[in-house]
């Protein structure tokens, strides 16, 4: 990567980073309940830009995560999208799709040397916000995200994320939480 600091708090998340020890807390609609399940994923961040929107000049990181239950094959969860920094605004932003038709744009401040951060989105927002299919949108509503990142040293980082689920089987809001150590593979 040219120039590393111009990725400012991403710079340190390029490469490939694979981690065991996640755990995916949520509604198993064949148990009728919340469970928690662990999960081993594989995550690749390629850096590009710059990227020219008038006068705001981003740099990011296009990712590619799949997350695998450790006895399965195929994963259970996928994502694509984009992880970017603005160093005008001191803003990172993660804008990704999931297969089951859901995109979000997460949006939080950093400084440039950032070792750890955060990000949220709302649905209903025209700005860091949530986007569902038709079906999600009513039998289980992303209402909010969050996911809080920290870098430990050069070669593991964590993330702790949840989304707030409005569902109909549930009275109350579920916290589907995700959260795991990487560390860098390449």
């Amino acid at each position: 990567m040219d120039q590393p600091e111009r990725w400012g708090p991403l710079a340190a998340l390029a490469g490939t980073w694979e981690g065991d020890e996640g755990r995916d807390v949520s509604f198993s609609h064949e148990a009728g309940a919340v469970i928690e399940t662990p999960y081993r994923e594989r995550v690749t961040f390629e850096p590009f830009g710059p990227v020219d929107n008038g006068t705001q000049l981003l740099f990011g990181l296009d990712y590619r995560m799949s997350a695998w239950e450790p006895t399965q094959e195929s994963p259970f969860h996928m994502e694509v999208g984009y992880w970017l920094w603005d160093a005008t605004a001191q803003q990172v932003m993660r804008s990704f799709l999931v297969p089951r038709g859901i995109a979000v744009l997460a949006i939080g401040s950093a400084s440039a040397d950032a070792r750890a951060f955060r990000l949220e989105a709302k649905s209903g927002q025209t700005t860091a916000g949530i986007l569902s299919n038709p079906y999600l949108e009513r039998a289980a509503r992303s209402s909010r995200y969050t996911v809080e990142i920290a870098l430990d040293g050069d070669d593991a980082f964590t993330y702790d994320e949840t989304t707030e689920l409005i569902m109909t089987e549930l009275d109350e809001p579920l916290a589907h939480t995700d959260r795991n150590r990487l560390s860098r593979v390449g």
